[in-house]
């Protein structure tokens, strides 16, 4: 808070103080051994606080089968705590409730506190908090640096009141204007008046943006959020329904009762604590077509969010298979579309250790023959051509588990899993008579025929074994050579 309105509230005749009751309950409530008979001493100095609790112990949040009848009786229906809370509240209340500040606006906040402190309360009861009474307190006091305000800074902040569409407005606008919002300031105050430490801090964030972390502030925050949807009129904006839902639901979890079942809870209440504060406040006929509104705007908002998921999910499904693509694309060989080195090195690598010391691995390096003369005569755009083809021809021949890779240039690389000697010949032999049979390309009319040569070494056969996938391909680039000093178009075998 500003220094400069610090100053300004703390030199103002008319700041509100809490009366000398307020400050013996204070001194009480801070004394873990208070007795009932401590709080009925100074409860029973004011008669109209005796008889506002006496009238709260007999209300439909605290009667029993018993009606109490006397002070003693209503404090011990109501528990030490219990009064000491209501006690507090009563009179702080009521020292807010000063005669300074326009009436209709006082009325409306006192409406709201008393509004926020039953929603509080039920909240509380709902989301597991032990002490509700205390929970009801905070939700009563949310309120307590608007009607300091009021009263300190009469005309000025009635003004900036009436300039404001809601409590989300009037928080921007307190901010503009003091640098500061009236939950900062009642906290301000709070601490002044030496309230405890969990009441400071539930007024202090009772107008975050975020749910708060404590259980009890965040119970606060939404008890506001209810009190503003109850007073907001017919039919109120969507998204104050929401928010008051969003606050709910950070309170009592997923589990808990929606504010379409808390309001008619708070409604019954109403009339006998309204009459207690002495506050008018009514139950809206509208308070049901609320509810339905808060149900049907949760349905839509699940629906959303189904929305929502699904359309994520089709998201990460296209992201996924987008990367998926993208990889394959990576392994794959941009001209000739069959897998690349780096895959084919890493395919090796499992395919050797699968084969281990007992199955078969066949490994072919297969070149073209006389390429060169291609791209010499035809140009290197009819020699892609002729690589592009001879891939197709050669991949289309193979079986699912059979691997072609580009190895480089006009090279291709053939891995046959369970393939021994004979049968890796007999592949290599049906893929020359195929690539021999169809032309890789037709240039002016003209086919054009190629053969290639291809060098084999078998792991697990019946020659040799290799220690790693490095000897197995020096030995099927050996015997490549071989085919080519034999006269090319020919498959020799590496046999040790």
């Amino acid at each position: 808070m500003r220094p400069e309105l610090e100053s300004t509230l703390l030199h103002c005749r008319n700041l509100p103080s809490p009366p000398g009751v307020a400050l013996q309950i204070i001194e009480l409530a801070q004394n873990p051994n208070a007795t009932l008979a401590d709080v009925a001493h100074v409860v029973g100095m004011d008669p109209a606080l005796s008889a506002r609790l006496l009238r709260m112990a007999n209300s439909p949040l605290y009667a029993t089968r018993r009606r109490a009848g006397t002070l003693a009786q209503a404090m011990t229906t109501l528990g030490v705590n219990a009064t000491l809370s209501l006690a507090l509240g009563f009179s702080l209340m009521q020292g807010l409730r000063g005669r300074h500040g326009g009436a209709e606006l006082q009325e409306h906040l006192w409406r709201r506190s008393v509004l926020a402190g039953l929603a509080a309360r039920s909240l509380g009861h709902h989301a597991g908090v032990t002490r509700t009474d205390t929970l009801m307190l905070a939700g009563l006091l949310q309120d307590m640096g608007r009607l300091a305000l009021l009263q300190a800074l009469t005309e000025g902040y009635a003004a900036l009141s009436a300039k404001a569409n809601g409590n989300d407005a009037l928080v921007a606008l307190e901010r503009a204007q003091y640098s500061s919002d009236h939950a900062e300031i009642g906290a301000w105050l709070a601490a002044r008046w030496s309230l405890p430490g969990h009441l400071v801090d539930a007024i202090a964030h009772s107008e975050d943006e975020s749910p708060a972390q404590d259980l009890l502030q965040r119970c606060v925050q939404a008890s506001g959020a209810i009190a503003d949807l109850w007073l907001a009129g017919e039919r109120p904006a969507d998204a104050l329904v929401e928010f008051a839902q969003a606050r709910v639901a950070a309170c009592t979890g997923e589990g808990g009762p929606g504010l379409d079942a808390l309001l008619p809870e708070i409604a019954a209440s109403v009339p006998e604590i309204a009459t207690v504060f002495d506050v008018h406040i009514d139950n809206p006929a509208h308070l049901r077509s609320i509810g339905e509104h808060a149900r049907e705007l949760l349905i839509l908002r699940n629906l959303r969010q189904i929305q929502e998921m699904a359309q994520a999910r089709d998201e990460a499904h296209a992201v996924e298979e987008r990367m998926r693509q993208l990889t394959e694309q990576s392994r794959r060989d941009p001209l000739t579309g069959v897998h690349n080195r780096l895959h084919m090195e890493e395919s090796l690598d499992r395919a050797f250790a699968i084969a281990g010391h007992h199955s078969p691995l066949a490994l072919a390096l297969i070149d073209l023959d006389d390429f060169k003369q291609i791209n010499d005569s035809h140009g290197h755009l009819v020699g892609d051509q002729v690589l592009r083809q001879f891939a197709l021809s050669l991949q289309g021949s193979l079986r699912a588990s059979d691997l072609l890779a580009r190895y480089g240039g006009e090279e291709f690389l053939l891995v046959l899993p369970y393939s021994d000697e004979d049968a890796a010949v007999v592949v290599l032999q049906r893929l020359l008579a195929e690539v021999a049979r169809r032309p890789m390309a037709v240039v002016e009319g003209q086919p054009i025929h190629v053969t290639f040569s291809a060098g084999v070494a078998v792991q697990n056969g019946g020659h040799t074994r290799f220690d790693s996938v490095l000897a197995m391909l020096q030995a099927a680039d050996g015997a490549l050579y071989a085919a080519k000093r034999g006269g090319r178009n020919r498959v020799h075998l590496h046999r040790g």
